[in-house]
């Protein structure tokens, strides 16, 4: 075992992680379509993926837990797995995650501290509504704007640099 590897075990054992692998975990689909995991002898159904860094990798430390927020284990990295089981893990982070990329900002209007939004997305058109203030227009990461709706819906746009002069004068007022 390499030094960082027995490093990274002591810690994880300090904070009391337990890493699942293919070789201790076996993933499946359930009859509705959710996820459950067998480990350590039990069967757990259903579960959730909860992504560490859900706006930068996808594919690096996530949480399994139950229905009422038990961690089950933690996924090192999803490269770790086979396809397969890798596939039925993503389909339910794209579940979880689903948060449709805006292509054009067509309208942004405001009134009584909210800001309603139009726009294109890789959904198709939208419209929706934003509560002003409380982070809920925030960069996710240096050029990668979230947009939280009043209903919990999530909106990104991938790159603030590309979007026209005119689309950011739209949005900059609720950065």
């Amino acid at each position: 075992m390499r030094m960082e590897e027995h490093r990274g075990t002591e810690l994880a054992d300090a904070a009391g992680i337990r890493y699942l692998t293919p070789g201790n975990s076996e993933f499946m689909e359930t009859s509705g379509r959710m996820l459950s995991v067998r480990t350590g002898g039990e069967m757990h159904s259903p579960v959730y993926v909860h992504c560490s860094f859900p706006h930068t990798n996808q594919r690096s430390f996530l949480s399994i837990r139950t229905a009422d927020n038990k961690e089950i284990g933690m996924i090192r990295h999803l490269d770790d797995f086979p396809q397969g089981t890798a596939s039925l893990i993503e389909r339910q982070m794209k579940i979880r995650y689903f948060t449709p990329e805006i292509t054009k900002v067509i309208a942004v209007s405001e009134e009584f501290g909210y800001s309603y939004w139009e726009v294109a997305t890789t959904a198709g058109l939208c419209r929706f509504t934003v509560r002003n203030g409380s982070g809920n227009v925030k960069f996710a990461a240096e050029n990668r704007l979230l947009i939280t709706d009043v209903d919990g819906n999530r909106f990104v746009i991938p790159q603030v640099d590309q979007l026209s002069d005119k689309e950011y004068r739209m949005i900059e007022m609720r950065m």
